[in-house]
């Protein structure tokens, strides 16, 4: 089966929130999007001192998309309009499906603006297809311990699966639109293969390390852009990297976007703002 091919790769450009670092490969100067994921965010890493104010995402809200937070360093509290509410550690995933509409927070829980740490979070956007759009609002939060993690290469190599199958697995969040979604720890030397992905767009950021895509290098704080039709991809480090892995299908619709909101129409946009105003994103205070 063919590899799929680097058409680019596309650094991450630094736009701090206050004191939180942050920077973000999409949507960039070169790519708006990568159908169905629509923008990230990478958060830190960086230490907060003691007696700190901890993450600045009070209550917001959201329609017409998926939210996927990965902590990799720190802890954090979420609590929605829909009454979820948890506190996700280190090496968990919260997975926030926004559909129909609704508010949100993600803050610092009391302990760590206490005694403070490192933070480390990925916040990923993914699109639904205007079918979903309205969907009822759900919410899935694994700790560390609920997500497999698979080891390839004589366990350089590990797959923390979170959503799809891979190695006879399947991942702990079942995605409405079969996006498969992973984190990659790679080894100095280790290397691991991934099939079946023709007509599936990937999704490939490197969080850290030094790493390569099917041979071509792989810059950290860099999003690899890999064609469609190719079926695989291989990756594999020369010294410690993790990456953030996903791929799905395109959705092919256009995408119309405005701040918490993505529609497919202004119309759909201006009916959000309108429901959001109405107080029409459910009925609970997410403050």
């Amino acid at each position: 089966m063919p590899a799929k091919t680097v058409l680019a790769q596309h650094a991450a450009h630094r736009d701090d929130i206050g004191d939180l670092v942050t920077r973000r490969p999409v949507p960039g100067p070169k790519v708006a999007q990568v159908d169905p994921f629509l923008f990230l965010n990478h958060h830190g890493p960086q230490v907060y001192p003691p007696g700190n104010g901890g993450l600045p995402f009070g209550p917001h809200p959201h329609r017409g998309f998926e939210t996927v937070t990965f902590i990799l360093e720190g802890e954090l509290a979420h609590r929605d309009s829909a009454g979820h509410e948890s506190v996700i550690r280190e090496g968990g995933v919260q997975w926030m499906t926004a559909g129909s509409g609704l508010i949100h927070a993600e803050v610092s829980p009391e302990s760590f603006k206490s005694a403070g740490g490192p933070l480390e979070i990925l916040q990923l956007w993914v699109n639904l297809p205007s079918r979903l759009k309205m969907t009822r609002p759900r919410y899935a939060g694994v700790q560390r311990e609920q997500i497999p993690a698979l080891t390839a290469d004589q366990g350089r190599a590990i797959i923390n699966l979170i959503s799809g199958a891979w190695g006879g697995q399947t991942g702990p969040v079942s995605s409405l639109t079969g996006v498969f979604m992973a984190t990659v720890e790679l080894r100095a030397g280790g290397k691991v293969g991934f099939g079946s992905l023709g007509g599936r767009n990937v999704f490939l950021y490197a969080v850290r390390g030094k790493a390569s895509v099917n041979g071509k290098a792989l810059a950290p704080w860099h999003l690899a852009e890999l064609d469609l039709e190719g079926d695989t991809v291989e990756l594999s480090a020369k010294q410690d990297a993790v990456l953030l892995f996903g791929h799905a299908e395109p959705i092919r619709e256009p995408v119309v976007a405005h701040g918490p909101f993505v529609m497919t129409s202004r119309e759909e946009i201006m009916d959000a703002i309108r429901d959001y105003n109405a107080g029409l994103f459910d009925n609970v205070s997410a403050a």
